[in-house]
């Protein structure tokens, strides 16, 4: 008669430590299948509000008057287009800009259907923004500069088309293209645009610059402090 022996069963995991194994791998394939520009299949998620990119925040950084013709670079499938548009009124344009058509057509079917038609949708590339010198009030884009590749031109590119006085607004979320604020400081610095307001941490902030002029003074004490409000805490 043959002794049949077997070892020592493995142990069971607890169920905290299965379910931190599931979560990290799914934030792996997360960020791993995370790609540029943003997957037209995956748009559900981008009408997620995001923390500290709020309407409210998007609007005292941004600014729009009635009138305005303003530009958003990278509109998704148009969360702030829907709510940027009606402040500008019937007088005033958004232009959305992207390079997918499929965002577009998504942006314009919802625009048909909140009743609004001062939205004017162009395919392009925001590196070579189709655009003459100096046609916009502002121009935006909120977590869509990391997506591009080379943010240089298209703040370059986003300088040229902004009218005197006009006013870039950058929003980032912390995700694999997001672009730290103190890149995007330096990015901007040498596009020759100057910090005016920031609000939010460095993983979540949206940020509004102008470009530099000759007898603009007090630029970098203008830096300086809101770097120093936003050290304290980022808050609005």
């Amino acid at each position: 008669m043959h002794r049949i022996t077997t070892g020592r069963a493995a142990p069971i995991p607890p169920r905290w430590a299965v379910a931190a194994g599931v979560g990290a791998a799914l934030a792996a394939a997360w960020w791993l299948g995370d790609k540029a520009p943003y997957p037209y299949a995956q748009r559900g998620l981008l009408d997620v509000p995001l923390p500290f990119l709020t309407a409210d925040r998007m609007d005292a950084v941004l600014q729009p008057r009635p009138g305005e013709r303003i530009l958003e670079i990278g509109p998704g499938t148009g969360l702030q287009s829907l709510h940027v548009a009606p402040q500008l009124g019937p007088a005033g344009r958004l232009d959305v800009l992207d390079i997918q058509q499929e965002m577009l057509d998504q942006v314009m079917c919802r625009a048909e259907r909140d009743g609004l038609a001062t939205i004017r949708p162009t395919r392009s590339d925001a590196r070579e923004l189709p655009y003459a010198d100096e046609t916009f009030d502002a121009v935006y884009a909120v977590t869509a500069l990391g997506e591009i590749p080379e943010p240089d031109r298209v703040l370059r590119e986003a300088v040229r088309v902004l009218a005197p006085g006009g006013r870039l607004v950058i929003g980032e979320f912390f995700d694999r293209h997001w672009i730290p604020f103190g890149r995007l400081h330096r990015l901007a610095d040498a596009a020759g645009l100057h910090l005016t307001e920031r609000r939010g941490p460095s993983p979540a902030y949206l940020a509004r610059f102008r470009p530099c002029t000759a007898d603009a003074p007090g630029h970098q004490s203008e830096r300086l402090a809101h770097s120093d409000r936003d050290t304290n805490g980022g808050k609005a």
